[in-house]
């Protein structure tokens, strides 16, 4: 869990935005302008994977536009320079989020826990959540098969029995096939 406390991932950088070193940011954060409330961001190129792949970057600015957000970092001032961020994850670091309400959990702490029935029996692990529009999807790796996901709708009290994300589970109340 130690590496999950580190960082979290709160956005991607999708495009370009103008000449003067803007970019089009796909943000994961509800509202989505919330990613413009940090002004540390820690950038990783598209595709590396590696946790030493992080760069820290300051936003210069930042705003809503359209469905999306754009910014420009601090050291970014033309296209080109700008065109290299492309697909690159934005992340905080961990300590700079506020803490989840009761009840309420931040994605990054679900990805990874292992989902029981309500029986005891083990379904998979979080593979990733989804927004729907209704409700939240728990994505779960079937245990067991690798190809396999089952779809949980993340409805506290309903589907979703407990998260104990200390106790790394999430128990639920839902019939697979």
């Amino acid at each position: 869990m130690a590496q999950r406390d580190e960082k979290v991932i709160l956005g991607r950088i999708a495009g370009l935005y103008g000449i003067k070193g803007w970019v089009r940011v796909h943000s994961y954060t509800e509202p989505a302008e919330a990613l413009l409330e940090y002004p540390g961001w820690l950038l990783r190129a598209e595709g590396s994977g590696e946790e030493s792949g992080w760069s820290a970057r300051t936003l210069a600015e930042g705003r809503k536009h359209g469905k999306s957000l754009v910014a420009r970092l601090a050291d970014t001032t033309d296209r080109d320079a700008a065109a290299e961020l492309i697909g690159a994850d934005i992340a905080v670091p961990r300590l700079s989020l506020p803490a989840a309400g009761e009840g309420q959990y931040y994605w990054a702490d679900l990805e990874g826990l292992e989902v029981r029935h309500r029986d005891g029996s083990i379904l998979g692990r979080v593979q990733r959540m989804l927004a729907t529009g209704a409700n939240d999807v728990i994505v779960v790796r079937a245990a067991g098969e690798a190809k396999r996901e089952i779809l949980i709708p993340f409805v506290p009290g309903t589907y979703v029995l407990d998260v104990d994300v200390a106790g790394g589970v999430i128990h639920v109340d839902w019939e697979w096939d």
